[in-house]
């Protein structure tokens, strides 16, 4: 089973590819998605960031308060850090298994889209990368518009991440998302078609 990285900066449009993927039957196991699911109410990894962060990072009802936790991950590049130490184990370990199942259904290939798939040091888990790629500017305004925050909050949460122009020399294959949901469905298409991963 052919397993390929996902991945790219904050805004590049990432998930938007991986729908245009599913669309043609291609399975995408997202590790946000994993990630959500590691730390359910009563789960071992919600305990050790509740130990790390404080209460605050919890709602009434007892689930994550992503926003919370967001905004302490953010300003502080070793929260990030303890944040990642804690969720990478299980989220490892579901991977492996939906990666397993697949494998057992005769699936041919899969993507797994990770944002941090570079970063993180997971990059072993997958054949070959593929990047998801804009320019700097058209990130800080994409992380504007869809977050409604200020420009210094998106350069923030930008300069959290590793830079584009370096990312995407991980990429056997870079997907330039600089124009239109139009042009990039029409990249996606020919590329999976290019790569024998679809008919048409």
């Amino acid at each position: 089973m052919r397993v390929i990285g996902l991945t790219g900066g904050i805004a590049s449009g990432k998930s938007t590819v991986a729908e245009m993927i599913t669309g043609y039957g291609i399975p995408v196991i997202d590790a946000d998605q994993l990630a959500r699911e590691a730390v359910l109410p009563e789960s071992s990894a919600l305990r050790q960031i509740v130990a790390a962060f404080g209460g605050e990072v919890l709602q009434e009802d007892g689930s994550l308060d992503r926003a919370v936790l967001a905004e302490k991950i953010f300003s502080e590049p070793s929260a990030r850090r303890t944040l990642e130490a804690i969720l990478h184990p299980p989220i490892k370990v579901l991977a492996q298994k939906r990666l397993d199942d697949l494998r057992r259904e005769g699936v041919p290939a899969v993507f797994y889209m990770a944002p941090l798939l570079i970063e993180a040091g997971v990059a072993d888990r997958v054949d070959e990368i593929w990047v998801v790629y804009v320019d700097a500017e058209t990130q800080l305004e994409r992380i504007r518009q869809r977050d409604s925050v200020s420009r210094e909050d998106a350069e923030k949460r930008l300069a959290a991440q590793m830079p584009m122009e370096e990312k995407k020399d991980y990429g056997r294959i870079v997907i330039d998302n600089s124009g239109d949901l139009e042009d990039l469905k029409s990249r996606v298409a020919a590329l999976l078609m290019a790569e024998g991963l679809s008919k048409s």
